[in-house]
């Protein structure tokens, strides 16, 4: 069976949207005037009406909160929305000027100021949690440090448009990938050498008929996790870190000095990447549960080609 197209709404890149995020200017505005609590107070209804309406999120929000070990009830499932919300203001207050950096800490950095310094680069393997436009933010404001981030982001077209309003910016390091060719490898290994840093997702399966993936252990049950970013970080002979955004904090992680895929055993070398940054995203996602924001069925295991990383 091949992988869910991104039209089956199983997959994430099918889901448009949230459809409270076309009234976030008027919250926004709210915000700006009257502060974060007015802004709360005409927020949670909308989410209450949502949260009633949209069963699949709503299953699937429920069902990640039990297996983080947060409560999964009606409230739960409408503070893990909350959340998103809250996430989605913080984004337009960083964009539109009006974000205090100073409350941001940043943990396991010192090893990428060296590297800036020496001109280094490295890969980023991100995730699906917190606030990850604060590291591009702070790109922006922090001498020597590029950050050239790849994404999928044409299922939230028109939410970027409104923070490309607030500041033409925030697109500037955005590289639009649905597949990793010849040219982009080598424009990626350009940017490395230069001294520049690449962000990649770890925790959404690529849009691709026949995406490579490995099957790793997540809160107690197997899930679907990319192996682009480990492929990637061999090819481009760097350092791969995690990057995990909770709260106000940035956590650098050192997964691997240099990634290396040998012929034989090439997919267990792969099944144990991935495992590892599953156990490390785990680890994140259990300290702050309401900040995973993958609203879809995530262990939905599509039938297509996959190596199975060790129990």
């Amino acid at each position: 069976m091949a992988l869910s197209r991104p039209h089956d709404a199983r997959h994430w890149a099918a889901i448009n949207e949230a459809s409270f995020v076309g009234g976030m200017r008027l919250l926004f505005w709210v915000c700006r005037v009257f502060g974060r609590w007015p802004f709360r107070v005409l927020l949670y209804p909308v989410l209450a009406w949502y949260v009633l309406t949209q069963a699949r999120a709503r299953r699937a929000s429920s069902r990640y909160l039990a297996r983080a070990g947060a409560p999964s009830g009606f409230l739960g499932v409408l503070r893990h929305f909350g959340a998103f919300a809250e996430a989605i203001l913080d984004k337009m207050l960083l964009w539109g000027g009006l974000y205090d950096f100073e409350q941001v800490r940043m943990h396991g950095a010192e090893p990428l100021w060296e590297m800036i310094e020496q001109r280094r680069g490295a890969l980023l393997v991100c995730a699906h949690l917190g606030n990850l436009d604060l590291c591009r933010a702070l790109s922006l404001r922090t001498p020597g440090l590029k950050i050239n981030v790849l994404v999928h982001t044409r299922h939230a077209q028109a939410f970027n448009a409104m923070l490309a309003k607030l500041d033409p910016r925030s697109q500037l390091n955005l590289m639009q990938v649905t597949e990793m060719t010849p040219a982009m490898a080598m424009m990626l290994s350009e940017r490395i050498e230069c001294g520049e840093f690449v962000v990649i997702a770890g925790d959404r399966v690529p849009v691709s008929d026949n995406p490579r993936v490995a099957i790793a252990p997540f809160m107690g049950r197997d899930a679907a996790f990319p192996v682009g970013p480990y492929v990637m970080a061999a090819v481009l002979g760097c350092p791969m870190y995690g990057l995990f955004a909770t709260g106000h904090e940035l956590h650098f992680e050192l997964l691997r000095e240099r990634v290396l895929l040998p012929r034989r055993g090439r997919e267990a070398a792969l099944a144990e990447l991935a495992a590892q940054y599953a156990a490390r995203l785990e680890h994140h996602a259990r300290r702050a549960p309401l900040e995973w924001f993958n609203f879809y069925d995530f262990w939905h295991l599509p039938g297509t080609e996959h190596v199975h990383a060790a129990d």
